[in-house]
């Protein structure tokens, strides 16, 4: 038998085990050797029960994510999983899936297409196909609501949130829970089962007898309101299909609507997307982890909003900190903050209360630099502010061991200049959190000139650690994130003076996608911070450069956005935007730009600005190192920024509308505008006008 299946007896018991490391992923060879396992034990009179489980730490973690993209790229004929599946449930003897660790997906599919399913407690079932943009493929819309019911298989698809062994077994979904060892379990249970024909899940419709078609409806309704996507809505026709159709024909339904997703943008974006995350962990010459530097404690400077969610990000991961401010009432509003996260993880299921608790008493509050000598990583998260940085690295430096390394949480300064204060160059890294740092996945590693290797490699094991997406970001003003999305936000500003709405404004880049509009952004980051972000960004730039005028009316007349209750918006205690009052005669005081006359301007026009100028500046951004791979950038907004996963982040947009239509853009707003904010990057003019794509040039097309 082929070593992806591993057959053996346990008496009158047959056991398959599925190899296919490291989580044991559903292929085609995979799904035809399983069949053909059952196959052979099924004819084997001395086999009276059979026990499928998943070797090492998991069942069937999903389909083979590869071959999805091979088929999606026309590089491989269309998957058939499910007639493999369908000679599983036709054996004549029973079936005992055992599962551990995780079944989703195809893993699911494959539980299902057993007659009984034994689950460990800790095990996890779903269907998170719609996170790829895809709907199940093997038959799982057509089993799961005959074993769960139609409303709750349609939440699972659409939400693809996983439920728990014992939720599981609730549901219907699962038999039994597996008490003391999995497998040794599963062949008492299917020896107990031999005399028994068996029990196949597609002939089991009782619970679709009980459809609630006003529930359906009113799901419908909410995923076409919430989701622009498409896969959620194609999830719940084949929800409809199982109700409606025999299983042979809902199966036939369910591939057709696979099949289409497959083929869509969509599901092209989120597959890239899901390789470019784990791309941003492998950088050229750096290994993936380090043995010199274990991260076993580490201490935080500033109780501040970022340092306060750094805080709680390393305790929540076991980390124990030290966390350091000038004054105990500094320090005693830092705990508070904490204490409100963990106390927002509790009423979400995320943490029991021993579980806070526990964490909370790993973190120490501190005014001084006691016990420092004993940390492995130190973390600034004081004021954006130059000198101060190098004053508390100063300061750490003489506090900390020799090897301990020095991070600094800077979101756009200079990390060799911040590490100049230290001392130690080779031990200081930067380690850019996103607000909140404690729910946020993204992290921008940017080591200077002289960082260590090993403590480059050390920093993004620790981001894997944290449950973050750790991705390398060079040495650049507003390394990636922050670089690109400048250009975006000065855009919507220009749009705001030259006769745009705040709210439209807004409003078409939500439409886009994006989870906030980007004035919206500006107001939750504070015009005061924007401003004084542009201020150091400004100092590169060529004299002359257009700036928003605007956005220094909004602050020197005070509005810094939410934290104000004026800003772009006007907010109330519901944090509900409203037109602001007072932007009219702000903006009428500052002054119209120069030969651009107000206008009305169209949707069209502000998402292409915005994001035509995000997308040129990433090209810069790739040509000169500062990302290695497309990809990166894509990782850095998705997870950053907002921007919708299901287009697969700015650059992968990029390539699925053309290249050579983005040019034609910037070239069209370079006449409009001129040469100063709106040329050309040279690698985008290159991979257009050769007909290459973003993807391609990273090998991934």
């Amino acid at each position: 038998m082929n070593e992806l299946v591993r057959v053996s007896l346990q008496d009158d018991v047959g056991v398959i085990t599925i190899n296919n490391p490291p989580v044991n992923a559903l292929s085609s060879t995979v799904a035809r050797s399983l069949a053909a396992a059952v196959v052979d034990l099924a004819a084997e009179e001395s086999v009276r029960s059979i026990v499928v489980v998943g070797s090492g730490n998991t069942f069937i973690a999903g389909a083979d994510i590869r071959e999805l993209a091979q088929i999606s790229a026309g590089k491989a004929p269309p998957l058939d999983l499910l007639s493999a599946l369908c000679t599983v449930e036709d054996s004549p003897k029973p079936i005992v899936m055992a599962i551990h660790g995780a079944a989703l997906g195809g893993g699911l599919e494959t539980a299902m297409s057993g007659h009984y399913r034994v689950a460990a407690p800790a095990a996890q079932l779903g269907m998170p196909e719609v996170k790829l943009g895809l709907v199940p493929g093997a038959g799982g819309t057509q089993r799961l609501p005959r074993l769960v019911g139609p409303i709750q298989a349609a939440e699972m698809c659409i939400s693809g949130r996983p439920v728990s062994g014992p939720e599981a077994q609730k549901l219907g979904l699962v038999d039994e829970i597996a008490e003391g060892e999995l497998l040794a379990y599963a062949v008492r249970f299917a020896r107990q089962l031999a005399n028994q024909p068996p029990r196949r899940t597609r002939d089991r419709d009782e619970k679709l007898q009980s459809a609630d078609w006003a529930k359906l409806q009113a799901m419908r309704a909410r995923v076409e309101r919430e989701r622009p996507a498409r896969a959620p809505s194609a999830a719940l026709d084949a929800i409809q299909a199982s109700i409606e159709l025999p299983f042979e024909a809902g199966c036939q339904r369910e591939t057709e609507l696979f099949n289409g997703c497959l083929q869509s943008v969509e599901a092209k974006s989120l597959i890239h997307l899901f390789f470019g995350e784990r791309a941003a962990a492998k950088i050229p010459g750096i290994a993936g982890s380090s043995k010199r530097f274990e991260i076993r404690k580490v201490a935080v400077i500033g109780a501040g909003t970022m340092g306060t969610g750094i805080t709680t990000a390393f305790a929540q991961s076991g980390i124990p900190v030290l966390l350091k401010e000038v004054s105990e009432e500094a320090l005693g509003r830092g705990m508070a903050n904490i204490r409100a996260n963990f106390e927002r993880a509790m009423a979400k299921g995320r943490l029991t209360p021993e579980a806070a608790q526990a964490r909370l008493a790993s973190i120490h509050p501190q005014t001084d630099f006691n016990g420092f000598e004993q940390v492995d990583l130190a973390v600034e998260a004081v004021f954006e502010d130059l000198p101060v940085k190098q004053a508390v690295m100063a300061d750490l430096s003489k506090a900390v061991g020799p090897e301990c390394i020095l991070a600094t949480n800077t979101s756009s300064l200079d990390v060799d200049a911040i590490a100049s204060g230290s001392g130690r160059p080779d031990r200081t890294i930067g380690l850019h959190f996103f607000s909140p740092a404690n729910v946020m996945r993204l992290l921008e590693v940017v080591p200077g000139a002289q960082t260590d290797p090993d403590v480059t490699a050390a920093c993004m094991g620790l981001g894997k650690r944290l449950g973050k997406i750790a991705v390398f970001a060079g040495n650049r003003p507003g390394f990636i994130g922050n670089r690109a999305f400048r250009p975006y936000l000065r855009e919507a500003r220009f749009l705001v003076e030259e006769g745009a709405s705040v709210e439209e404004i807004n409003d078409a880049l939500v439409r886009f996608g994006m989870g906030m509009g980007p004035l919206a952004v500006d107001d939750l980051i504070g015009i005061d911070v924007s401003r004084h972000i542009e201020e150091q960004f400004g100092r590169s730039d060529p004299a002359g450069i257009r700036r928003s005028r605007l956005l220094e009316a909004l602050y020197k007349a005070g509005h810094f956005g939410q934290k104000t209750g004026k800003g772009w918006s006007e907010y109330g205690a519901d944090r509900k935007p409203r037109p602001n009052s007072e932007l009219a005669s702000l903006l009428q005081a500052s002054g119209s730009p120069s030969g651009i006359p107000p206008r009305q301007i169209e949707p069209d026009e502000i998402v292409d600005r915005c994001l035509c100028s995000l997308i040129n500046e990433g090209a810069r951004i790739l040509e000169e190192g500062t990302a290695h791979r497309a990809s990166d950038i894509d990782v850095v907004f998705v997870h950053g920024y907002g921007f919708p996963a299901w287009r697969g982040g700015p650059m992968f947009y990029a390539d699925t509308v053309g290249l050579d239509v983005v040019l034609a853009k910037v070239q069209a707003f370079e006449k409009r505008f001129g040469s100063d904010l709106w040329t050309p990057a040279p690698l985008l003019a290159e991979l257009a006008r050769s007909g290459q794509t973003f993807a391609r040039r990273d090998g991934n097309d």
